[in-house]
């Protein structure tokens, strides 16, 4: 993806969710420069940590006592529950010069617990603040660490990449020389030089997979993006077959049991399913509620809710098939439930009679 990529998927995951995006990408490509601008577009204070520059006291405070118990100081850049809502990003996460930073800052960057806040040692960040992790590709051209694969599965990875057309509106929007953009307009060859191959093969884990739902739930990423953000998560193969399933799922009918334990989730593909796909929905809340018609309330709620958003025509029929389970028939008939089956049962006495 590009810098105004990144810019789009940053925004999503830092205003929607307490996950930690980590950037990957080449020198001067615009990592830094992108999420700046996004703090300042979503008015939010900017706070840097070099962390190749940075020991474990700059991270966890100076330690003091108080009495018999040990404390530590607050270090100056960390944002206090009252501060305007900050990003603190952590640049330069592989060039931690010693281990002991890289094995402290493991715990900040890991997305709190649910319910939790962030931590590092004795210190908890307000969930109002956010961390975003930069890093250059262990390709082989830095002088970086490698990275644990249990730090890297804790973190969204992004794999930003030079585009000349993203460069040129920002060259453009900052008024950049002429002579510069002119040139670079007809041998964009010579905007950057790519580097090796960035991917760091990440790898399906229950912690990926449980992001990549967090994701779903809460972000709205552009389609032709989602497969590049997932596949930072739980690797390019996983992340294909999981789409790839997703695409066909949307086109297979929705089953008795995710409309009746389901709704919120499939509501929307029972209001666009076609007629062919409705009666194979019917079909199998017939066939499962004769197999087992005992509904608990909230079951009760959501079979209703399907009867009320079917056509006239397949409304009818399907009361008509459920009024023939006695325990089924009893739940449909209350009062409560009038507005929606009153009609359809008049109408099903109407024509026996």
């Amino acid at each position: 993806m590009n810098v105004e990529q990144m810019k789009t998927v940053l925004r999503e995951i830092l205003t929607k969710t307490d996950l930690t995006p980590c950037v990957v990408g080449h020198r001067g490509v615009g990592k830094t420069a992108g999420i700046i601008q996004l703090c300042r577009e979503l008015d939010r204070r900017y706070m840097p940590l070099r962390l190749g520059q940075m020991e474990v006291g700059d991270l966890v405070g100076i330690p003091y006592r108080e009495g018999e118990v040990m404390n530590w100081s607050r270090p100056c850049w960390w944002p206090a529950d009252d501060d305007p809502e900050t990003v603190i990003h952590c640049d330069e996460l592989n060039r931690a010069q010693q281990e002991d930073t890289l094995q402290a800052i493991f715990q900040f960057v890991e997305p709190p617990s649910e319910g939790m806040r962030r931590a590092l040692h004795t210190h908890t960040l307000h969930t109002r603040h956010k961390v975003v992790v930069t890093i250059n590709p262990p390709d082989g051209t830095y002088q970086v660490a490698t990275l644990d694969r249990a730090l890297i599965d804790r973190m969204v990875m992004l794999y930003v990449e030079t585009d000349y057309h993203c460069w040129a509106g920002y060259a453009a929007s900052r008024g950049l020389d002429t002579g510069v953009r002119q040139f670079l307009a007809a041998n964009s060859m010579f905007l950057s030089s790519q580097g090796n191959p960035m991917e760091m093969d990440a790898e399906p884990t229950e912690r990926g997979w449980e992001m990549v739902s967090i994701l779903r739930k809460n972000c709205r990423f552009p389609k032709d993006l989602e497969m590049e953000i997932y596949a930072g998560i739980v690797g390019k193969e996983a992340a294909i077959a999981f789409l790839r399933w997703c695409a066909e799922n949307v086109r297979r009918p929705v089953t008795a049991i995710e409309l009746l334990n389901d709704w919120d989730t499939v509501r929307k593909r029972l209001e666009a399913q076609r007629d062919d796909l409705q009666a194979a929905t019917m079909g199998d809340v017939v066939a499962t509620l004769t197999a087992d018609p005992q509904l608990g309330p909230e079951q009760e709620e959501n079979l209703v809710r399907y009867i009320d958003i079917l056509p006239r025509d397949m409304r009818f029929g399907l009361v008509k098939s459920l009024l023939k389970i006695p325990p089924v028939a009893q739940a449909i008939s209350q009062d409560k439930y009038d507005a929606t089956v009153f009609d359809a049962i008049r109408t099903i006495s109407a024509d026996a009679q």
